[in-house]
């Protein structure tokens, strides 16, 4: 196992699977600009590092992410730059673009991505939520993308994730409510997978990374970021990049493998209904920080 203790958080590597941890439990993890800093890293240690074949996203201290840190916001508005100035609009812009590069990166990665979500998820926590290819919820969860009580607008690409899962009407109502939502209700829009109880959660996130983590690397990298891209080019451009991305995953280790396999009538290499019906890793003990 591997650890790496950044700014405010922590990123663990075993057995093929990275949990990213928030740990800024007495601020219920708001996303400060070191944590924002520390994705970045994290993100540039994934992309790194072909060992790993899937990635968890998680909070401590029963709180996944309740959003920006109003209270750093609060100083600025007092107190401006450190020079006692107001911070120009310009620098503001620099830096979400900054911001908007880890983000891009992050929801881009060739790895299947879990976001394992406990407590609140409000803000950018909810956009965190949307960059993950699978959301697990505990019931204790909730969720607001509530910029609009701050009078922000959403941002860490919420205005493109959201209305792409729950469609332009819903995501108008809970952007400009900014109403808070439970895990059914984001179940039912298509945000969240699965609910589970809050003790066995991060054990659910991991046993379904363990899952994923033994399927065609390539393959599932190739379709993850194929999908991504599917709503913003024509049929004709989709089925070409199609026919490359086949073209390619016909020369991995694992297709030859696996259509061996096949032809010998042997086990499958993945087998989701094989791997599902095994016995979850529920009894695993979740981590220090998910035990508080």
């Amino acid at each position: 196992m591997t650890t790496h203790e950044l700014r405010e958080t922590r990123l663990t590597i075993r057995d093929g699977v990275a949990e990213f941890s928030h740990q800024r439990p007495a601020a219920r993890n708001a996303m400060s600009m070191d944590m924002r800093a520390d994705y970045r890293d994290m993100v540039a240690l994934v992309e790194a590092d072909a060992a790993i074949r899937a990635l968890i996203i998680t909070g401590s201290g029963g709180s996944f992410c309740a959003g920006g840190d109003v209270k750093g916001m609060a100083a600025r508005v007092q107190h401006g730059d450190p020079t006692g100035l107001p911070i120009p609009q310009s620098t503001r812009r620099r830096l979400l673009g900054e911001h908007r590069a880890w983000i891009d990166r992050l929801r881009m990665l060739d790895v299947p991505v879990i976001a394992a979500v406990d407590g609140p998820a409000f803000g950018a926590g909810v956009s965190l939520a949307l960059m993950a290819d699978f959301t697990l919820a505990s019931t204790r969860a909730s969720f607001s993308v509530g910029f609009a009580k701050i009078g922000l607008v959403p941002d860490f690409g919420s205005f493109y994730m959201l209305p792409r899962v729950v469609g332009l009407a819903k995501a108008k109502e809970l952007m400009m409510t900014a109403r808070s939502f439970g895990p059914a209700e984001a179940q039912a829009l298509g945000i969240v997978h699965a609910i589970h109880p809050p003790e066995t959660l991060l054990a659910e996130a991991h046993h379904l990374a363990a899952r994923l983590a033994q399927g065609p690397r390539e393959a599932l990298a190739m379709i993850k970021t194929t999908l991504n891209r599917s709503f913003e080019v024509d049929y004709q451009t989709m089925v070409e990049i199609e026919a490359h991305q086949q073209a390619v995953a016909m020369t991995t280790p694992f297709h030859s493998e696996a259509v061996l396999r096949f032809a010998r009538k042997e086990p499958a290499l993945y087998d989701w209904d094989r791997l599902s019906s095994a016995e979850p890793a529920r009894g695993r003990s979740p981590g220090p920080d998910h035990q508080k």
